[in-house]
């Protein structure tokens, strides 16, 4: 039920792709009708896809990220700090500076965030490009590197970008073979999985290219343990795995703020897989990577999402049905993939169909050099 004594208070939590998106899309559709409020911890909205890149070559500043007010419609109301509370019951969410924040209506976006401290040695032993400081570690560790024994692997699942660790190493089959050394360096890449990739049909594209590219698969390698003084990877499976640079995704999990207000269950937020809403919650959604959705964690994922949070919302303010095109999720995801000499794929399915990725070609390489580019004047704003 809203109340209608004021204008509907909508706070959207998280400036990622999702959280931006959901703020521009309420402010356009209801303009002065609701106050529309995004609580960002930095300010900053940070472009997680080109961390894989930066693995590889330094990037200009402004393809990682952008002030967070620009990206905004004006009649937002930014607040720079950092939720620390949420309560349902009062419908409240307490932020770092003492402010109490009233809601209405609340969108959770706050994503995912690395947990490499669930297995030992991982922080120590190993490398990931899932934060721009780590992937700026690895660059310089690639840099240095001479040859070898390259582990490439996910200590998780479910975890974010799930195509991001095929790309790294075709990208890593492809830099070795530009510094000369490819031959001197054995690739193994770990899968937790029966298959290379979360989804079978993508799996029977991309595993005949490591085995063309003479890039070792492993299967059912479940990470248990890194030593950083010897270099092993030890697995629940019991194996061990020698290496001289390991670069293994850490296990994820939710912001403790999600867990502590009691809205997860176990370390993802239970939401209705139509309409987002998290459940046992009234007036509280949630989208992006912090879901237990069986879908991707993706910006892609959030970027559909939005749009059924924001009809939701607007539907609601505005005291009709929702339209149910506008207003459902179907698991939509698109992403490209990057499969390696300056070719590329893309993906594209939902809750009941698996992708058919087409051939890799330039053409797909291309359309997501113009994406990464596009980015900043598009996705966050809506117009794409």
């Amino acid at each position: 039920m809203v109340d209608t004594r004021h204008r509907p208070r909508i706070v959207v939590l998280g400036g990622g792709v999702g959280g931006t998106l959901t703020a521009n899309l309420l402010a356009r559709r209801l303009g002065t009708r609701a106050q529309v409020t995004l609580v960002d911890r930095t300010g900053l909205h940070i472009y997680q896809p080109s961390f894989l890149y930066a693995a590889f070559r330094p990037l200009p500043t402004r393809s990682l990220g952008r002030d967070l007010r620009s990206l905004l419609r004006r009649d937002i109301r930014l607040v720079v700090d950092e939720v620390t509370t949420i309560d349902p019951a009062s419908r409240t969410a307490g932020l770092r500076h003492g402010q109490n924040l009233e809601y209405d209506f609340l969108v959770i976006a706050l994503g995912s965030q690395l947990a490499p401290e669930r297995i030992p040695g991982l922080a120590e032993g190993s490398h990931n490009f899932y934060s721009l400081a780590g992937a700026q570690r690895l660059h310089t560790a690639l840099h240095e590197f001479s040859g070898g024994t390259v582990l490439v692997g996910v200590a998780g699942i479910p975890y974010k970008c799930p195509p991001a660790p095929i790309e790294f190493t075709f990208l890593l089959d492809d830099y070795l073979r530009r510094r000369g050394l490819r031959s001197a360096t054995t690739i193994r890449f770990l899968s937790p999985l029966n298959r290379a990739f979360t989804i079978a049909s993508a799996s029977r594209m991309i595993e005949p290219i490591f085995e063309e590219r003479r890039i070792e698969l492993h299967t059912f390698v479940n990470v248990a343990a890194v030593d950083p003084e010897k270099h092993i990877v030890t697995t629940l499976e019991d194996e061990t795995y020698d290496y001289d640079l390991a670069v293994i995704v850490p296990p994820h999990t939710t912001p403790a703020v999600l867990r502590n207000a009691g809205l997860t269950d176990g370390d993802w937020v239970p939401v209705d897989r139509q309409t987002l809403a998290v459940r046992g919650q009234e007036n509280v959604y949630a989208i992006g990577d912090c879901t237990d959705l069986p879908i991707s964690k993706a910006g892609s994922t959030a970027h559909f999402e939005a749009r059924v949070v924001a009809e939701r919302i607007t539907a609601a303010v505005e005291q009709r049905p929702v339209d149910p095109t506008r207003g459902t999720y179907h698991g939509k995801v698109m992403c490209f993939l990057e499969t390696g000499g300056g070719k590329a794929t893309y993906l594209v399915f939902d809750y009941d169909h698996e992708p058919r990725p087409p051939q890799p070609s330039r053409i797909w390489h291309l359309g997501k050099a113009v994406l990464n580019q596009a980015y900043w004047v598009t996705v966050p704003q809506g117009r794409l």
